[in-house]
């Protein structure tokens, strides 16, 4: 395990302070952390898609999960905003900042390989349809060759979707699940999740009921604190414990410094639930889960 190495996904919420963000990563890098910035950016998706006259459209599949459509014209305005909007200006502020910040995308160096949605049917404008032409993927393998040589030059690399398809294409991919593979395969001794909020809320409406401590299961249904993009962040804390990451923080992206805030006891910790008396844990039935493979350096 890297003890240094940290992983954090900073999502596209505009109200995350990106600018605290980059000062406080280039910061710890000067001190010697080793830290890889994941970022999405559906606030931004959506702003461009808007100006360029691209319908966005969600789907949501039999199971009741709720996706972006990324079809070509989507997953294009998607490229142009990660590779050529969010991800220069993060470059940027880290570099004014004194890091050696590289921008990526899972295609690079073949850092992230994912597999296309197949045809499916969802439902979409109302109706169900049988989908054929979503960009979507998942995660299947992650090669952390080139993160490691940049992060052992002494480089912050920054991270987003798109991945690479079988085929050789672009896919869209989940951030969050990104930055899960991204941490297991490196070995990161933490992963940091940065959102709108202090933290996992009892109480959604209430920002001052976050918890110090928050525990999964290792399958089935993440929570009653699960609501909303929670339930996504929570699915990759649970995903990362799992495969070995042993310290994952549900943190506050809106704070000066969040991942010095992060390190010094901020946020949630998400842990891994306790069995039951009975050897069963509390929760709910088997959920489909996904294998990351890493590619051997």
């Amino acid at each position: 395990m890297n003890h240094d190495v940290t992983v954090v996904k900073c999502g596209g919420s505009p109200l995350i302070d990106r600018a605290g963000l980059c000062r406080d990563v280039a910061a710890l890098a000067s001190a010697g952390h080793r830290v890889v910035l994941v970022h999405g950016g559906a606030a931004e998706v959506d702003r461009l898609a808007q100006r360029l006259g691209v319908p966005q459209r969600r789907l949501t599949t039999p199971s009741g999960s709720s996706s972006r459509y990324t079809d070509p014209a989507t997953l294009e305005v998607l490229q142009l905003a990660l590779a050529g909007k969010v991800k220069p200006e993060l470059v940027a502020a880290l570099n004014r900042n004194g890091a050696r910040a590289v921008g990526l995308t899972g295609m690079d160096g073949g850092v992230l390989r994912a597999r296309r949605a197949a045809a499916h049917h969802a439902v979409l404008d109302g109706r169900k349809k049988m989908i054929r032409d979503d960009h979507n993927g998942r995660i299947r393998e992650v090669d952390p060759t080139l993160l490691r040589l940049l992060l052992g030059d002494g480089c912050t690399p920054v991270l987003s979707p798109p991945a690479l398809a079988e085929d050789g294409t672009p896919v869209n991919v989940d951030a969050d699940r990104t930055a899960t593979a991204v941490a297991v395969a490196l070995g990161a001794a933490r992963l940091v999740l940065l959102t709108g909020a202090p933290g996992v809320l009892a109480d959604h409406r209430d920002e001052s009921s976050v918890l110090p401590t928050f525990p999964v299961a290792p399958s089935g249904p993440v929570g009653d604190a699960a609501v909303g993009g929670m339930t996504a962040k929570l699915q990759a804390a649970r995903g990362a414990l799992l495969g070995g990451v042993t310290d994952v923080v549900v943190a506050d992206g809106r704070v000066n410094a969040p991942l010095s805030a992060a390190f010094a006891g901020g946020g949630t910790r998400v842990r891994l639930a306790a069995p039951d008396t009975d050897g069963a844990f509390a929760g709910a039935p088997e959920t489909e889960t996904t294998t990351v493979g890493v590619r051997p350096c």
